[in-house]
């Protein structure tokens, strides 16, 4: 819709010798030499706009054109306003330790779920440090904990894997 208002010749701007003239009801008053209509369009006291200049004659309105650029863009703004942008699923990362404290564990588990409810994945990595990586079993149940206490809001998307000290598993949100 800016475009066209851009393209539009209003006025003096008007190259064209003869037009077809319509007036603000949007009846035709017949074709003109430019010179004469615009004069009928000054004693309107509106502007004279080429809405047409691909016909031969060129058809012009006799409007406000001021009012018409105002209206354009209203109309653009609520095009865009009504316009529906898809969700972006983002990853939230939770990190855990296989020593986690019960407590700590489930405010961990709280947020997973708030982040699956929102329609977000994700990320559980547990780290291990120092000797704790010698009982990746325990690293297991944990991660067996958390995917089992948020099966009613999301699923496990990839299993629990170990990279390095670092074991990784992916939850999205059930759909």
């Amino acid at each position: 819709m800016k475009n066209i208002a851009k393209e539009l010749r209003i006025n003096d701007k008007i190259l064209s010798k003869e037009v077809r003239v319509i007036n603000l009801q949007g009846e035709q008053l017949g074709i003109f030499p430019i010179a004469e209509a615009l004069n009928i369009a000054r004693e309107a006291s509106r502007d004279l706009v080429e809405v047409s200049p691909t016909t031969s004659p060129p058809v012009c309105r006799i409007m406000d054109y001021g009012k018409f650029k105002y209206e354009q863009s209203k109309k653009t703004y609520q095009a865009k306003k009504k316009k529906h942008v898809p969700r972006v699923t983002h990853i939230k990362e939770i990190k855990v330790r296989p020593k986690t404290e019960e407590h700590d564990l489930q405010f961990k588990i709280r947020h997973i779920k708030k982040f699956l409810t929102q329609g977000d994945k994700a990320k559980i990595t547990l780290i291990f440090r120092g000797r704790e990586i010698t009982h990746p079993e325990r690293g297991h149940q944990v991660m067996n904990r958390i995917a089992e206490e948020t099966e009613d809001v999301g699923i496990v998307e990839n299993p629990a894997k170990l990279e390095g000290r670092n074991m990784i598993m992916l939850l999205a949100p059930k759909s």
